[in-house]
């Protein structure tokens, strides 16, 4: 696959974000390849077209597919498998913030409450340890169930929320006046 200026721009930069937010290089850079693809592609083509080694595109489409964004798809014809990724920005959106919590916030509040108990056992004097831990805690707490009630929400719910902008505060601060 012949990349245009743009899909390169696209692409390396995706990369260069992901790495930001913690996630492979490469593996940002395939899932952006196959966002933008208009067909579904095999892992040699991925390879090719990244000009990466296909060890590591066999990895990092693992990686993807455990994440839900990336499909594994059978083409008519081709006895190679084929990868697509989710089209549905919302829908990805959702997935890849359901990994995120699941990897990085639910360890988080698990060694929090395990510090919690140590701390609750402990008889030294660590009171603003205790306070500052608590309070992270109960901060995390809090938002992990309003991300629960969030994820009950229906994503053409979510869509037509995210289309009011600047109406949602001016809600809000009508529901604060009537407080």
């Amino acid at each position: 696959m012949k990349l245009s200026p743009v899909q390169q721009k696209f692409i390396l930069h995706c990369g260069e974000m992901g790495t930001r937010w913690g996630i492979n290089r490469t593996v940002a850079q395939i899932h952006a390849l196959l966002f933008i693809s208009p067909k579904s592609l095999p892992a040699e083509d991925i390879a090719e077209t990244l000009a990466v080694a296909r060890s590591n595109v066999s990895t990092s489409l693992k990686e993807l597919q455990g994440w839900g964004i990336v499909k594994l798809v059978h083409v008519m014809g081709d006895k190679r498998d084929h990868f697509e990724s989710m089209k549905d920005v919302w829908e990805m959106f959702s997935l890849i913030i359901e990994e995120r919590k699941r990897r990085e916030i639910d360890p988080t509040v698990q060694v929090l409450r395990e510090v919690m108990q140590d701390l609750e056992k402990s008889r030294d004097a660590e009171d603003l340890t205790r306070q500052r831990i608590g309070d992270l805690l109960g901060f995390l707490e809090g938002m992990l169930s309003l991300y629960g009630e969030f994820r009950r929400v229906p994503i053409a719910a979510i869509r037509h929320v995210g289309k009011l902008r600047g109406q949602i505060r001016k809600l809000l601060a009508a529901k604060k006046e009537d407080s």
